[in-house]
């Protein structure tokens, strides 16, 4: 089981990404083990958002057809009681800088047993998550 995180999409869908290679050679590893990803909406926002911006919006639309689409990515949406987690970790880590987003991310991954995150993103280290690639 690994989470994807926002960095990991964007890096795979922009080849000017400057970790498109590393991002690149992750997503043919997880997909040769067949591991479960997980990600979450609120991730996916990010994702499509972001693509939007700097691909154009048909770009962004086309990837979020593939990954809703996708066997292979699982989805979490938050309850209330994850975004209230999500609220508590934000606090915690106040002085990081860290993004509501990724305490999100770090109540799901806490919730589902989830202890990997492809991400480039060292809040997720910084949360107790291994970081892949």
């Amino acid at each position: 089981m690994i989470f994807i995180d926002t960095g990991a999409f964007l890096a795979r869908y922009l080849s000017h990404d400057q970790y498109h290679i590393q991002a690149t050679a992750a997503w043919e590893r997880i997909g040769s083990r067949r591991e479960t990803c997980f990600t979450t909406n609120f991730v996916l926002n990010e994702v499509f958002t972001l693509l939007g911006r700097r691909a154009g919006n048909l770009f962004a639309a086309e990837r979020a057809h593939n990954i809703y689409a996708s066997k292979a990515i699982k989805i979490l949406r938050p309850d209330h009681h994850a975004e209230l987690q999500a609220i508590e970790i934000l606090q915690k880590f106040a002085d990081q800088r860290v993004s509501f987003t990724d305490c999100v991310s770090f109540a799901m991954m806490r919730q589902e047993k989830i202890k990997r995150a492809f991400s480039f993103d060292r809040h997720f280290h910084m949360a107790g998550f291994t970081l892949v690639p």
